[in-house]
């Protein structure tokens, strides 16, 4: 079986998140010869495959099978893979099935390895991702497999294969202000407090307006505000309250400290209550990594492109395997059909990405730098 007939099997299972569907005991019997270790929690399952074959760094391919539901729109049966144009169609053919064929496909076809080689597999990655691969890394803890290095195979690649790789992300701060007024009629505002009235007096100074100025990784920590609202849609009652919901991608730069106390500067005076909630918290692996650098030199000599590195996106489960301290990266297919209908990668990307991971793994305990 090639990458590609490996993918295409890959994508028939119905693998919506949390249920594997069976994909990772299918995977599980493809890696003959890895120790196989399973750390399931609440229904999801967790897969990790390991096999040492000398001294030397442990590297370790990381990725997830589950995948959003299908939705509306769909030309073709999105859990019957299909071929057109150069083109699998199928829920999960970019995020993130191929990415992890062509991992698992180029472990398979590995006879040598200058250390200990290894694949982590999660069926909770697309929902709350609260017992996947987070419930898996403090079993390797425990049992002291972590690795050392790790790519995770989530599509990063833009324009064209091969233009981006993800050294880090943003961390994700999300946000609600309760700003409370007192209710009373349109017709005697000098009897109410309008909430609404008060917010758009300072609205401009926390909409759009970024709290650090980024640096050589990350894009500035911006406040974006995501629902306001406010009344009882009708013309004669002004209201009592108002909500306001917002999200920060957050750099290193900024904290949730930070956060409030630009809030807190902006409603000075005003009656309001402030709740501040992390569901990422941001990282960085260096561009000198050990790890960035084989990447970098792997999609070079295969693709003939020079990747740049970028922090950009939302999350992914690269950032509980940071939180472990290993090196971690990203790389994988292009993501313009990520999560949308009639979602496609082209057949070309899925077996350039083997080759990447190919060469990765030929070369990983070798000096090239």
């Amino acid at each position: 079986m090639n990458v590609v007939d490996f993918f295409i099997k890959l994508l028939s299972f119905e693998s919506v998140t949390p249920d594997d569907a069976g994909s990772l005991a299918f995977i599980e019997t493809y890696l003959q010869g890895y120790e196989v270790h399973y750390a399931n929690k609440e229904g999801v399952k967790n897969l990790f495959l390991t096999k040492k074959f000398a001294e030397g760094p442990h590297l370790c391919f990381a990725g997830h099978v589950d995948v959003v539901p299908a939705g509306e729109g769909w030309e073709t049966n999105p859990f019957v893979p299909v071929v057109k144009e150069g083109n699998i169609y199928a829920r999960g053919a970019q995020d993130m099935k191929s990415g992890v064929a062509a991992f698992v496909q180029a472990i398979k076809d590995t006879d040598n390895f200058e250390g200990r080689l290894s694949l982590l597999l999660t069926s909770d990655e697309e929902g709350d991702a609260k017992y996947g691969t987070a419930v898996m890394l403090e079993y390797l803890k425990q049992i002291d497999l972590l690795p050392e290095y790790c790519i995770v195979a989530e599509p990063t690649s833009e324009m064209v294969f091969g233009d981006a790789i993800k050294i880090g992300r943003r961390g994700s701060i999300n946000g609600i202000l309760t700003l409370k007024g007192k209710q009373g009629h349109a017709a005697y505002p000098e009897k109410a407090v309008n909430p609404i009235h008060q917010i758009s007096q300072v609205l401009d100074k926390v909409a759009g307006v970024s709290l650090d100025n980024g640096d050589e990784d990350f894009a500035p920590s911006t406040i974006v505000i995501t629902d306001i609202r406010s009344g009882m849609e009708v013309t004669n009652v002004s209201p009592g309250s108002l909500k306001m919901m917002f999200n920060v991608r957050n750099s290193t730069k900024t904290t949730q400290e930070k956060i409030r106390f630009h809030i807190d500067s902006c409603f000075k005076g005003l009656d309001y209550d402030l709740k501040l909630t992390q569901s990422a918290y941001p990282f960085v692996t260096g561009r000198d990594s050990f790890i960035v650098k084989k990447l970098f030199e792997s999609i070079l000599t295969v693709t003939g492109v020079k990747t740049k590195f970028s922090t950009a996106g939302g999350t992914s489960d690269a950032r509980f395997i940071a939180a472990f301290g290993i090196d971690v990266v990203e790389f994988g297919v292009k993501n313009d059909t990520i999560h949308a209908p009639n979602e496609r990668t082209s057949i070309k990307e899925v077996e350039e990405l083997y080759e990447v991971f190919r060469h990765t793994i030929a070369h990983f305990g070798k000096d090239l730098f």
